[in-house]
């Protein structure tokens, strides 16, 4: 097996084995990186990434989004639907006006989200239950 293989499929079985909550972690970390590599991209300049990381973000922010259970907690939830619609309006923004600024906002949002879930205990979470 190739090293680059190997590397992959590790890689895959981590995620694929993580508890939930090292899951989010994993996220709000892409979600954090990628919109630090737009905010570094010039906005203006048509050959530049910023577009590419601004949509890589959002990808991430709607399955946050889109993953969440109401039943669970319905006010939990609520709140926490109201601030991944905050973070997508704003990388919104920032696509539709060309602008870092607006991406200052949003990642402000998830990086509280992410400190809170890193203040979380895996064996706390909910769904991780050790046997």
């Amino acid at each position: 097996m190739r090293t680059q293989d190997a590397a992959n499929t590790y890689r895959q079985e981590a995620v694929e084995n993580a508890p939930p909550v090292k899951i989010l972690r994993m996220l709000y970390a892409g979600a954090l990186r990628f919109i630090d590599r737009a905010a570094a991209s010039d906005p203006a300049d048509p050959s530049s990434q910023f577009v590419h990381w601004v949509y890589k973000a959002e990808a991430i922010v709607t399955e946050l989004r889109l993953t969440l259970d109401a039943e669970a907690a319905p006010e939990f939830v609520g709140q926490m639907q109201d601030l991944y619609l905050f973070v997508d309006a704003e990388l919104q923004t920032a696509l539709k006006d060309r602008s870092v600024e607006p991406l200052s906002n949003a990642r402000a949002v998830l990086e509280t989200l992410s400190d809170a879930w890193a203040r979380v205990s895996v064996d706390e979470a909910p769904g991780t239950a050790q046997s």
